[in-house]
């Protein structure tokens, strides 16, 4: 499955009591779906999913699920610290139609993380996973940071697609970038090699008033690479017509600041906090490397650099609420242990965020 662009990780709307406010999400969903990001990630670290009940991380999912565009890639953040509810929630993700599942390093118990753990962990996952898988390394939050060669080591695993590695180290991205360059699975896309999935596949195969169409084989969705297909043959399902494109396995970043160096270094995309507030503005600097303009894609970079440092990074989900707020979507207040910003820090990111309003 393809995951070239940008995906923002979108937050969990509160009222003021605390409760999730499942209207401003649908409004925040509803509008990311009308910018050019390649999809949508619900419940990561953003979304403030480690704060919220396995009742209402179910609920979040089914209203972001049935919210979206359906042409966008819906990432599922199912991470949980033990190998059986990490599967509990992925299964319910697949079964609401989700397209990839996000799970995050298990750290609570970090001192015995060893290879052995992590590489048994992700392998057990991936093999009894309905969907297919980004590994989630966040480092400033779990204080666990995945090595490279285990990731190189997961990465054979064919259910085990990417990664979205959130340290903000460029090298260790060239690393797993180099460590993986000979993996090769074949990825169906439309014929501007855009993402196809296999949920956007059935609704093409059936068609609004129920036509049918020539079906791509499974195993060339899931990226089986015994399954061999021309990458300029174009097959028709229903009004989609689609191609096969060779992909590896997909780095994506989630350090906003280091987003184009990140790409000249071989990563795909990136999921970034700072696209809930600026999803425009971070795209940009995709499009602009993807052309080939890397002049155009530094003075990109560089426009957002310190806002996405200090509004993310330093302020953390508060900020990115803010941010939020301030550029027209739904932010709002944030669960204990976070606190609402103060009224000289609100300025603050009013004033970073002035020239990025998108």
């Amino acid at each position: 499955m393809l995951l070239h662009g940008i995906f923002p990780p979108i937050t969990t709307p509160f009222y003021p009591d605390g409760n999730v406010y499942f209207k401003k999400l649908e409004h925040n969903v509803e509008r990311y779906s009308r910018t050019p990001v390649a999809g949508i990630v619900v419940l990561g670290s953003t979304g403030e999913a480690i704060l919220l009940s396995d009742q209402e991380r179910r609920d979040v999912l089914k209203c972001a699920r049935e919210t979206a565009a359906p042409n966008k890639v819906l990432v599922a953040g199912t991470g949980i610290e033990s190998a059986i509810e990490t599967l509990r929630l992925t299964e319910y993700a697949a079964q609401l139609g989700y397209d990839v599942a996000m799970v995050r390093t298990p750290h609570y118990y970090k001192k015995q993380m060893a290879p052995a753990n992590i590489l048994a962990f992700y392998r057990t996952v991936a093999d009894r996973s309905p969907l297919p898988i980004i590994i989630y390394n966040f480092p400033q939050a779990t204080g666990y940071d995945i090595p490279a060669e285990v990731v190189i080591a997961l990465a054979e695993h064919p259910n085990l697609i990417g990664i979205k590695e959130s340290s903000g180290d460029v090298e260790k991205v060239r690393r797993m970038v180099e460590g993986t360059r000979h993996l090769q699975r074949s990825a169906t896309v439309t014929e501007t090699f855009d993402a196809v999935t296999p949920r956007m596949l059935a609704a093409a195969a059936t068609g609004a008033n129920g036509e049918g169409g020539e079906l791509v084989p499974v195993g060339a969705l899931s990226g089986d690479a015994s399954v061999k297909s021309s990458s300029s043959a174009v097959t028709i399902v229903g009004k989609l017509k689609t191609r096969q494109k060779e992909v590896g396995f997909q780095v994506l970043v989630g350090a906003a600041q280091k987003l184009h160096p990140s790409l000249d270094v071989g990563a795909v995309g990136a999921i970034l906090a700072f696209a809930c507030p600026a999803p425009t503005a971070c795209y940009e600097i995709f499009a602009a490397w993807k052309e080939g303009d890397a002049d155009l894609a530094r003075l990109k970079q560089d426009r957002i650099a310190q806002a996405a440092q200090r509004v993310v990074s330093d302020l953390g989900v508060p900020g990115v609420k803010h941010g939020m707020d301030f550029n027209g979507y739904y932010g709002g207040p944030s669960r204990l242990p976070f606190l609402p910003l103060t009224a000289d820090l609100k300025e603050e990111v009013e004033r970073l965020l002035a020239d990025i309003r998108n």
